[in-house]
Formats: C-alpha cells, sequence, structure tokens
C-alpha cells in the first residue's frame, strides 16, 4: 500500500495494536480486496482442498514507488522482474517443501512469462518468529537464488531468469 493507504487503514481512532486479533482481520479485509482488484497476487498451496501455503509473488510495477511501510519493491515495468513479498505457511505443514514448491512454481511461471529475474527479501535473525513472512535464505539458496545484498537486518536474494 501507499503511505495515504496504509495512513487511512490503521491511522483510524480505535484501530486495533498489531499483532492483536483485530488488527489481523484488518489485514486479511485488506488482503481480500487487493486479491479481488488483482493488485495482490501469488500462489497457494491445497491439501484436500484446504488452503495449507500462500505465496505473494508480483510484478515489481505492480507496487507503489513508496510504499507505507517502507519496502522498495517497485520498479519500472521495462525491468520485467518479479518480487516474493511473502509466505505463510499453515504451522504443521513447515518443514515439508511446501514454500520451496510454491517458490519453484514462481520462478517457473515468471520465466515463462518473460520475466528477467525474480527476487526476494529475507530477514537476518537466529530464530524463526510468527511474523517471518519472507522466508529463510536457504530456501531461496536451494532454488537457485543468490544473495546479491544485504544489511544488518535484510539480505537480498535474486535468481536471473
Amino acid at each position: 500500500m501507499t503511505k495515504a493507504e496504509e495512513k487511512a487503514a490503521f491511522e483510524k481512532p480505535g484501530t486495533p495494536e498489531f499483532p492483536s486479533e483485530g488488527f489481523i482481520q484488518i489485514l486479511r479485509s485488506l488482503a481480500g480486496e487487493q486479491i479481488k482488484s488483482g493488485a495482490l497476487k501469488g500462489y497457494l498451496a491445497y491439501v484436500d482442498n484446504v488452503s495449507i501455503g500462500w505465496c505473494n509473488v508480483n510484478d515489481r510495477a505492480n507496487f507503489p514507488a513508496e510504499s507505507g511501510n517502507g519496502a522498495r519493491f517497485y520498479l519500472p515495468p521495462e525491468k520485467r522482474e518479479k518480487i516474493v513479498a511473502c509466505f505463510e505457511i499453515a504451522p504443521e505443514f513447515r518443514g515439508i517443501g511446501v514454500a520451496t514448491a510454491l517458490l519453484r512454481r514462481a520462478v517457473s511461471d515468471a520465466k515463462a512469462e518473460g520475466y528477467t529475474a525474480i527476487e526476494g527479501i529475507t530477514r537476518k535473525h537466529g530464530k524463526r518468529y510468527e511474523w517471518d513472512f519472507t522466508g529463510p535464505a536457504r530456501l531461496y539458496e536451494k532454488t537457485g537464488f543468490v544473495k546479491v545484498s544485504e544489511d544488518d537486518k535484510t539480505a537480498v536474494m535474486r535468481k536471473e531468469l
């Protein structure tokens, strides 16, 4: 979201605090609206008709040039790059390859669609925590991504297509 969109969604009187259930409901509602409009794209993994995983992958040109949360995903359309913005895997399905399968599919589709590269931004820390939605560096490494830059908090993983 842009800064203005984020302010409109979260800076109203009575807005629940992060990470309360009320705040999460606002996020779910916004994501639903963005999916319906086509602004939010990605992949779902299912087991027995139940969604167990999500990977948000989108053309970098579809992101705002200056997002509300400070993410710098935007690139002009002529760059033809995609970004992996987040993963969410149901706890009981973590560690068995669901995120890897989603990422491999995203890479395959990006290549087939004529994109030149795909990137993901990982957080650097010692252990997983609930809001670690970017995926670990090792996930990207095992699917052929390489680290192209880093700072003390994040690393940019990239795969040329």
